[in-house]
């Protein structure tokens, strides 16, 4: 008895695998029609998409080469502008958010309350239906430059920021905190000294989550920034085109793979942060 039931868990978790297999495939597929088509000269990309890039069809690194140097516009001035906007996005919502998801977690009060369920709420808001109104707002406050278009992404990024954070606060002992009030800590000096370094998990976690969609954020930019000034790599990638609209697809997926390509070897080395800060804020919280 107790065998077949061992055979059959060993099924259902054979079958489990085959499943998540299959699914995994399906996710990894067009990455790898990424790489596989960067190689390929340009006529070779729109005839034979999934063949390897062999023989005649082999373009080298001239793809990589034309998708850099392609137009007026610098591929690394839109490097630079992509690597600010993401790391300032990034710090001032991984510090915003930190400090009022303490103050949230903290102050028992209807405003705290409301406020924690309206940057919940936030959430489930489409981009699209803001994002007209938001272009207009940008303009008037002067948000359309790399150096300010943080602090929109510090708006939208905060709902799942505050979301983590809060559950996590929740979890630390609230005698730490009164124990630095008693050596004499004022609200920010406890923060820092204290909160804050406890924080690191869930930090981790939000700001590998945040970095990824700002990295990777095509929309909010083309609608904020002026592109013919300020480009990112997304918006540089959409303007690989020639005379008459044409596109150098194999140019184009050239540059697609090195956007990604940081994308991914900083996911894959910080995934096991991700999972322990969502652990962290969900489990504890």
């Amino acid at each position: 008895m107790n065998k077949k039931r061992l055979s059959a868990e060993q099924r259902r978790k054979n079958t489990l695998s085959a499943i998540l297999a299959v699914i995994c495939v399906i996710y990894v597929f067009p990455v790898l029609m990424v790489v596989v088509n960067s190689f390929k000269l340009n006529t070779f990309v729109k005839t034979d998409t999934f063949a390897l890039p062999t023989g005649e069809m082999y373009a080298g690194l001239d793809n990589f080469i034309k998708g850099m140097t392609f137009g007026n516009y610098p591929f690394v001035k839109s490097v630079l502008y992509s690597v600010v906007i993401t790391l300032m996005s990034a710090f001032l919502i991984l510090l915003f958010t930190s400090m009022a998801a303490w103050y949230i977690a903290r102050v028992n009060s209807l405003f705290c309350k409301v406020l924690y369920f309206l940057c919940v709420f936030s959430m489930v808001i489409p981009f699209q239906m803001v994002m007209y109104t938001l272009s207009k707002t940008a303009d008037k406050l002067k948000l359309n430059t790399p150096w300010t278009i943080p602090i929109v992404y510090l708006g939208f990024g905060a709902g799942l920021a505050i979301f983590m954070f809060v559950g996590f606060v929740k979890s630390i002992p609230l005698e730490i905190e009164e124990a630095a009030a008693i050596d004499g800590c004022g609200p920010l000096r406890t923060y820092f000294s204290v909160v804050l370094p406890m924080l690191k998990p869930t930090m981790i976690s939000v700001g590998i989550l945040e970095i990824m969609w700002v990295w990777n954020d095509y929309l909010l930019p083309v609608l904020v920034l002026d592109i013919n000034e300020y480009r990112t790599i997304p918006i540089h990638i959409q303007y690989l085109k020639g005379s008459y609209g044409t596109v150098d697809l194999g140019a184009t997926m050239a540059l697609i793979l090195l956007s990604i390509i940081p994308v991914i070897v900083f996911y894959l080395t910080c995934q096991k942060h991700i999972i322990k800060g969502v652990a962290a804020g969900a489990v504890k919280g």
